[in-house]
């Protein structure tokens, strides 16, 4: 009888040690935080450059871990870029080429595999398309593009909601809630904490009007480029200041000021946009709103008969500037909300913490506002990472990355196979030091959304550290070679100067070579412009579209299949 209740101790004691190894096997894969927020410019990240604002919180990130100075988008335009992210895939594969198009659903996403693997999965904050993100055991998203001020959420569990406050920190509340209260310990966990900021039409919490409406802020010094020493691509785009961008929405110039200096709604939807957003404001939020803007309005009626064109222009960027720092503030303090809880909770030792956006953002550059180029403000994107323990504090890299990089890193660093599907590589040898083990030396990049709001043109390029070969191909066929070392402003083609004709060579042979790696051609690039063309011309939905341009097109496309 000893014999046997010996025996089944034995057995007790193996089977509590392979339980503990079991659990100590879960804890010791990697937490996942990654933290992304909505048109966030490198250059507005003091990590980068502190000639904006400083954002010593987000810093944080880059002086715990790793601050890449050449990390990419493949596709410059919200929902593509997220899709990107989620499949690990470039966009003529998963089929979000555009923020027109839906995400195909059939794509099997990064955080499923983690699901899959044991992995606890959230998700708060902008997903930016589909209500229902696949992957994830909870779920609080803003739909579509979201509300600054008292939010709706689509949730899993409550339906629809509407939340009073500022969405920056609503959306903090409810990461922290959940690291609080619905985290389980013993088990590793994916996190997405989601800004909706500083997305148009770029409105600041109440705390910092005062600070932020006073403030002025050094120009770029492309502000006013005449595009000279490019093509028709950089002319034709609508992404001007001056020109293009809204007197209500963007500007907050009052509809009825508008109407009494005789400012037309240009856009026809600029008064709308305001309203949509500030009419979202209780009477309390309204009254600080007024306090701050109303004199603004009056000033810039008083001013506005005497202004010039380049007096306009500076206005304008000082108040896109004003609003669209402000909204980072409230970004900033939030994250450091989250870097605390994790400190204070001993959550820090085993934890990837990723900050990023979804892509690049102009403050100025070139006159612009906005993304979609393939030129360094649009195309760049900031990321920091960090592992303690993993990755050297206070390092650098600026070896071409991709957010098409992330769904693989994240796998490999949870030991989860990655699909065969996937397109990305590990950035892992350059976070742990083994710099050797990466060997691209180039990126892929290809835009789509065309003839659409702003008029960037479709097209595809290679990059690399030195030199940027750019393909415009539709409604025009330009080449472009910009010299990224010796002009870093990228003003000027050098696609025709003797000079480089060896490097442009070379640099066509590599494309080429990298359409081909990644599944790219002419033949798909037409029957994703046909699908679209379609749609337009069966709609005549032109999206703020340059309508002229827009109908010249279609007509001439329907002479063409007579």
């Amino acid at each position: 009888m000893k014999l046997v209740r010996s025996f089944y101790f034995y057995i007790l004691i193996l089977l509590l040690g392979v339980s503990c190894q079991s659990k100590k096997a879960k804890q010791e894969r990697p937490n996942i935080i990654f933290i992304m927020s909505d048109d966030h410019a490198y250059q507005a990240i003091s990590a980068y450059s502190d000639h904006l604002i400083e954002t010593p919180n987000i810093d944080r990130v880059a002086k715990m871990g790793m601050l890449f100075t050449n990390a990419t988008v493949t596709n410059s335009i919200c929902a593509p870029s997220r899709a990107t992210i989620l499949t690990g895939k470039h966009s003529h594969l998963n089929g979000k080429i555009d923020n027109h198009f839906p995400f195909d659903t059939t794509n099997v996403t990064f955080p499923q595999l983690f699901q899959d693997a044991g992995y606890q999965t959230a998700m708060f904050g902008k997903l930016h398309f589909g209500n229902n993100p696949k992957g994830f055991d909870q779920f609080k998203i803003l739909p579509g593009q979201g509300a600054y001020y008292n939010p709706d959420f689509i949730t899993k569990d409550e339906g629809r909601i509407t939340v009073q406050g500022y969405v920056t920190d609503i959306i903090t509340d409810m990461t922290l809630d959940w690291l609080e209260n619905e985290r389980k310990e013993e088990d590793p966990f994916l996190l997405f904490y989601l800004h909706k900021a500083p997305h148009r039409e770029w409105l600041p919490a109440e705390r910092h009007l005062a600070e932020f409406t006073q403030r002025t802020f050094p120009e770029p010094a492309t502000l006013f480029d005449d595009y000279s020493g490019r093509g028709r691509a950089a002319k034709e785009a609508e992404m001007n200041l001056l020109k293009h961008m809204n007197w209500a929405g963007d500007s907050k110039i009052y509809p009825e000021v508008m109407d009494e200096l005789g400012i037309p709604d240009a856009s026809g939807w600029d008064k709308g946009a305001f309203e949509r957003e500030v009419g979202r404001l209780d009477s309390s939020q309204r009254a600080v709103w007024d306090q701050y803007y109303q004199p603004l309005n009056e000033e810039f009626k008083k001013n506005y008969a005497s202004m010039s064109e380049e007096d306009l222009m500076r206005w304008r960027y000082q108040r896109y500037m004003q609003d669209y720092l402000g909204t980072i503030q409230a970004v900033d303090e939030n994250v450091g909300r989250v870097l605390d809880y994790l400190e204070e909770n001993d959550l820090m030792e085993n934890t990837i913490i990723v900050y990023t956006s979804d892509q690049g953002f102009y403050l100025g550059e070139h006159g612009w506002f906005d993304k979609r180029f393939v030129y360094d403000e649009s195309f760049k994107t900031p990321l920091m990472i960090a592992w303690p323990g993993k990755v050297e504090p206070g390092s650098k890299s600026d070896e071409m990355v991709q957010n098409l990089d992330f769904a693989q890193t994240f796998l490999e660093a949870a030991n989860i196979p990655a699909p065969s599907d996937m397109q990305g590589e590990s950035l892992l040898p350059l976070l742990t030091g083994n710099e050797a083990e990466w060997t691209r030396d180039a990126v892929y990049y290809h835009y789509y959304e065309y003839p659409s709001v702003h008029m960037v043109k479709r097209h595809y390029a290679i990059v690399t550290k030195e030199y940027k070969l750019t393909h415009y191909y539709f409604d025009t066929d330009e080449w472009e070679l910009i010299d990224r070392i010796n002009d870093p402003q990228e003003l000027t083609n050098v696609y025709d100067d003797p000079a480089y004709a060896e490097i442009k060579a070379e640099l066509h042979q590599k494309l080429e070579g990298l359409r081909e790696k990644y599944g790219d051609n002419s033949e798909i690039s037409q029957r994703y412009l046909d699908e679209y063309l379609d749609y337009l011309e069966e709609t005549r939905r032109f999206g703020g579209a340059n309508k002229e341009v827009v109908q010249e097109i279609l007509e001439n496309r329907i002479s063409s299949k007579k």
